[in-house]
């Protein structure tokens, strides 16, 4: 960072400040001119297009200036700085509409100078379904399920709960408790006698009238208490209408009350946190170590622990440099800690489409604009607690001890994972200016006897699988079971238009914004069929043949003992079962297979399950389409039997059967 006092507009520009200042579009300059001193949010982009940064400002004007005014230097801002060739702005009402904005796109831009958390995951809830009995007899028995997706509002939802695991642990408490139902729609409304669950005693067999409407309510209130966390109140309630029944000499009815709220008892007994004030709370500690962070969530909800979830974000030294260097670069002691820049991130960006709770307990203090905003968007007004005490202290210590340990765990997987990119690179001698960069792409074909073959291709770039990038491909046109032509039809689709596109570019001499690269490696799954296969098609395109690495499985297809399989002519290799490279090729190989087989599968599976359209055809009953498919032996038999033959059918006229021919065609 340099040491160079901050220039005002009106300062004469240095000698190395005016040259920084010029190496950026007139349009440019003249944009940041032009900016108004207003609150809003800012978008940098590079020559290519790709968001470099997104940022907030109270004051558009200032912030915006002072990119282009000061010196700095070698710094990773500097570096970002230089890269500059567009700018977009959007002003705002507040600097509280700023942040929430600011975030939105940093979710959705990816910039390459922002912390970002990814979590492509939705929350998982418990969810009461149906109403209650005041509103129609066939919804007076509410179910229990596990529930991820968007909530309506007929239904009654609770959580979120950071894991399908704690959700289910929720669902058995309903039932050991409270005896709620938890059996489908199709199986409730179709019961003449009770389920197991009913025997176990984990259901009060509402579907063959073992509870009255009245009763089963009760016990759908009693349960929504107690995951809001009144469970003390409701077990002093099951305790007064006990004895009750009791006093009346209702002995059945006080003994199952009895058994609630012993069972009740217990689970209160075992939670450890059912003592305090807090209902709903977020623990939030952060962890920061070799250049990667850690978020830990632990969720309490309804005065019950619920469980801790990990965040690892990206783009840390990226973003936590930048703010560093510059937006608190005139006053060292007022700058943030790498990891208040991280929490303040991940609060930021993860409560956008999460609900908030009223009280957060964190392990460093978060902005009190930010805590203002998300009171705002949330109708609630949101606190944060830096130095807890008590049960709140032990919260945060339980959390903060998980970060550390799934951090060590995240370093530890890194380094094992970026070792075997090492070795591949080394043993394949590929070209590389950052390991990182390292980028694999491979092919697999499946198919069950030529029915409904898939293509997969998956993508290693990183050091990771990165899922969003992996594509399937529906093969048609080709033989069933042709393997050859299917990987010759894959990778023609994959790297036709991309070699055509290159080759323009080298002829003009530029590179249009956006177009893709070829991978260091292209790796196949199969031997040397395959390989010479890939090589044809590479040859047709004028892509360079060394990038095609085949993986020809060893003598009794025996894992460890594969062999590479190279399209340029050089002799085969055996890394050798313990080879760090090897493991990763396999990995690559092993996710493909994967990817195509449940591609297939559901393929397949949608070809199956469409005979149900037989049933769709005027004149097609289940009697009807029985016979058709027990004649041909499945819905593709029948796909590809003539009109002809599908009249020989019993039951089956001519013109019934022209009208199936049609339909199917």
């Amino acid at each position: 960072m340099s040491d160079t006092p901050e220039s005002t507009p009106s300062d004469p520009l240095s000698q190395q400040e005016e040259t920084e200042v010029n190496a950026h579009p007139a349009q440019l300059l003249s944009d940041v001119a032009s900016l108004p001193a207003l609150p809003g949010v800012y978008r940098y982009f590079d020559v290519d297009g790709a968001v470099l940064y997104v940022g907030k400002a109270i004051n558009l004007k200032k912030r915006v200036s002072s990119y282009f005014q000061r010196n700095h230097g070698g710094t990773r801002i500097g570096h970002m700085v230089s890269k500059i060739a567009r700018m977009e702005t959007t002003v705002v009402r507040s600097e509280a509409e700023a942040l929430l904005l600011e975030n939105n796109l940093i979710k959705t831009l990816n910039p390459r100078y922002n912390i970002l958390f990814r979590d492509d995951k939705s929350y998982p809830y418990l969810k009461m379904t149906g109403s209650y009995p005041s509103d129609s007899v066939g919804s007076s028995f509410p179910r229990v399920s596990y529930y991820r997706g968007a909530v309506e509002k007929k239904h009654h939802y609770f959580g979120p709960y950071p894991s399908a695991w704690a959700v289910k642990e929720a669902i058995l408490l309903m039932q050991k408790v409270f005896r709620l139902r938890t059996c489908e729609e199709s199986m409730f409304n179709n019961r003449t006698r009770p389920c197991l669950l009913y025997q176990i005693k984990r259901c009060s067999a509402p579907c063959v009238g073992h509870i009255s409407i009245e009763d089963y309510a009760q016990d759908v209130a009693n349960a929504e208490r107690f995951l809001r966390g009144d469970a003390r109140d409701v077990m002093a309630a099951l305790e007064v209408r006990m004895m009750a029944h009791s006093d009346r000499l209702e002995f059945e009815q006080a003994a199952e009350l009895r058994n609630q709220v012993s069972a009740l008892s217990s689970v209160l007994h075992q939670q450890s946190v059912d003592n305090v004030s807090d209902r709903d709370v977020d623990i939030l500690a952060v962890k920061v170590q070799g250049g990667r962070a850690c978020v830990n969530l632990a969720m309490v909800r309804g005065g019950r622990h619920l469980g801790d979830r990990p965040y690892f974000p990206v783009h840390v030294e990226e973003g936590t440099s930048f703010h560093t260097d510059h937006e608190g670069a005139d006053d060292a002691a007022a700058r943030p800690t790498i990891e208040a820049l991280v929490l303040d991130a991940f609060v930021a960006q993860h409560y956008l489409n999460v609900p908030v709770p009223p009280s957060l307990v964190v392990s460093q203090p978060v902005s009190k604009s930010l805590l203002k905003a998300l009171s705002e968007q949330s109708g609630v007004k949101v606190s944060a607690v830096h130095q807890p005490r008590e049960q709140r202290r032990q919260w945060l210590e339980m959390a903060q001890t998980n970060a550390g340990l799934q951090l060590a765990r995240l370093l530890s997987e890194e380094g094992s994972q970026q070792a075997r990119t090492r070795a591949l690179v080394d043993a394949l001698d590929l070209a590389l200016d950052e390991l990182e960069n390292l980028r694999v792409e491979c092919f697999d074909i499946s198919h069950t006897a030529g029915e409904a073959t898939q293509a997969s291709c998956v993508v290693f770039h990183h050091h990771k699988m990165q899922n969003a990038e992996y594509r399937r491909y529906g093969i048609e046109g080709i033989t069933p079971g042709d393997d050859y032509a299917a990987m010759r039809q894959v990778l023609m689709r994959r790297y036709g238009k991309l070699a055509e596109t290159l080759r323009e570019a080298e002829k003009s001499g530029q590179t249009p914004p956006g177009t893709g690269r070829l991978p260091d490696l292209v790796l196949v799954d199969g031997g040397k069929g395959q390989v010479s296969m890939a090589r044809e098609v590479f040859e047709q395109l004028g892509l360079n043949l060394s990038l095609i690495v085949g993986v020809e499985k060893g003598e009794g297809r025996r894992v460890g003992l594969e062999e590479l399989v190279f399209a340029d002519g050089r002799e085969k290799v055996y890394l050798g079962k313990d080879s760090a490279a090897l493991m990763l090729v396999a990995q690559i190989r092993d996710e493909a297979h994967r990817f195509a087989i449940t591609g297939m599968r559901a393929k397949r599976a949608k070809v199956r399950v469409d005979g149900g359209k037989l049933e769709e055809i005027p004149g097609v009953g289940p009697k009807r389409r029985a016979k058709l498919l027990q004649r041909f032996g499945g819905v593709r038999g029948v796909t590809l039997a003539s009109a002809d033959d599908i009249a020989t059918v019993d039951g089956i006229s001519r013109d019934l059967a022209e009208e199936i021919y049609r339909a199917l065609h």
